[in-house]
């Protein structure tokens, strides 16, 4: 097949979820014989043509200087210049800023679209941005041909909501078998004596909430947040905790390595993400080893069961803080045997590949 990948900021992987996901699905595409091509922000640091097989195809991105609008714009031109390319299949990673130059996607390929989270419930966005996301979402479903849920809850929605069926394939993980201390020395951290989260510095991942509660607890173990704070809530959460030096703003962290041992020399993972799916970050601490707690909500327990914490305030947060690491291990056991057996990116790559088989009638 000649497949197009569209939706993200581009690869290798500098942004978050679905640039890692394009990544590994792109390189397994090109091992098994398909002609791949990835939309990339003329933007994006990396600028060759091809990268590990995948074609690359850079497009004019003006977000930097245009802010928001400027996705749509991106977002354009990846779409008209799809329209020349005669793919079997377009994946599309998204909807929020593409779905409304649906009607302008080619009419040869089939649209598979990976649908996300339920983004119009994010509550970084103001009233009238989730009316027009909730619109987005309907024009997603509309103009394509197939679509993908990446959770059991967002396949129930699309149903209830759309009558529509969805393919439900998750994301998935790399069980992380070789970890060093190294990466430790190089941020003053010592095994086990640090908790951390990663996440998007956004209101709906409860990071205020989290960080509440551990400064409540008054422990002084390092506690590192990763993830990108230039931005007005980051700035905010970096003024409100400014005191407490032992909470750590690390900043974005695309290097997979080092992620995966700051991750399993960890004592206690917090994950607050409260919208959307399977999330990405969720599945790469489960495959590292990580003793999880997590927001309280369908999404993530669908996932974990029984094998991970639940908090919805900072009160649960804080009676959480005294935990160790080593006396749940089954936790631990437990979640790496779910990412073997179902959300290893093998397995995940492999329901993708028979699923655009399937609807491209080749």
């Amino acid at each position: 097949m000649k497949i197009g990948i569209i939706g993200t900021r581009g690869i290798p992987n500098n942004h978050g979820g679905f640039e890692q996901f394009a990544e590994y699905l792109s390189q397994h595409l090109v091992k098994k014989g398909h002609q791949v091509f990835v939309y990339n922000s003329h933007k994006h640091p990396f600028q060759q043509q091809t990268w590990k097989g995948v074609n690359i195809i850079h497009r004019k991105d003006p977000e930097h200087w245009m802010g928001t609008a400027g996705q749509f714009i991106y977002d354009l031109n990846c779409i008209w210049d799809s329209r020349r390319r005669e793919f079997d299949v377009i994946l599309q990673l998204g909807y929020t800023s593409s779905s409304v130059w649906g009607w302008l996607l080619p009419s040869k390929p089939e649209i598979c679209t990976n649908m996300d989270g339920l983004e119009w419930k994010r509550s970084k966005y103001s009233k009238p941005v989730r009316k027009f996301l909730k619109q987005a979402e309907k024009w997603a479903v509309w103009t394509s041909d197939h679509l993908v849920a990446d959770s059991i809850g967002i396949q129930q929605y699309l149903k209830e909501r759309y009558g529509k069926e969805s393919e439900y394939i998750a994301y998935g993980a790399e069980i992380f078998s070789d970890p060093s201390k190294e990466v430790l020395q190089s941020y003053d951290l010592v095994e086990y004596e640090y908790n951390m989260l990663i996440a998007r510095l956004e209101p709906e991942n409860n990071i205020q909430t989290i960080l509440d509660g551990v400064v409540a607890s008054n422990s002084k173990q390092a506690f590192l947040v990763v993830g990108k704070h230039q931005t007005p809530f980051g700035n905010f959460l970096k003024n409100r905790y400014m005191e407490h030096s032992h909470i750590r703003f690390l900043g974005g962290i695309y290097d997979i390595n080092a992620l995966n041992n700051l991750r399993y020399w960890s004592n206690l993972y917090f994950h607050g993400h409260s919208v959307g799916g399977t999330n990405p970050s969720l599945l790469e601490a489960m495959a590292s080893n990580c003793l999880i707690i997590a927001n309280n909500n369908v999404f993530n327990k669908s996932i974990l069961g029984d094998d991970a914490f639940y908090f919805e305030d900072a009160k649960d947060i804080t009676s959480f803080m005294g935990h160790n690491k080593k006396d749940y291990l089954q936790y631990i056991e437990s979640n790496t045997s779910k990412i073997l057996a179902n959300f290893n990116w093998s397995l995940i790559n492999e329901k993708y590949e028979e699923f655009m088989v399937r609807v491209s009638n080749i």
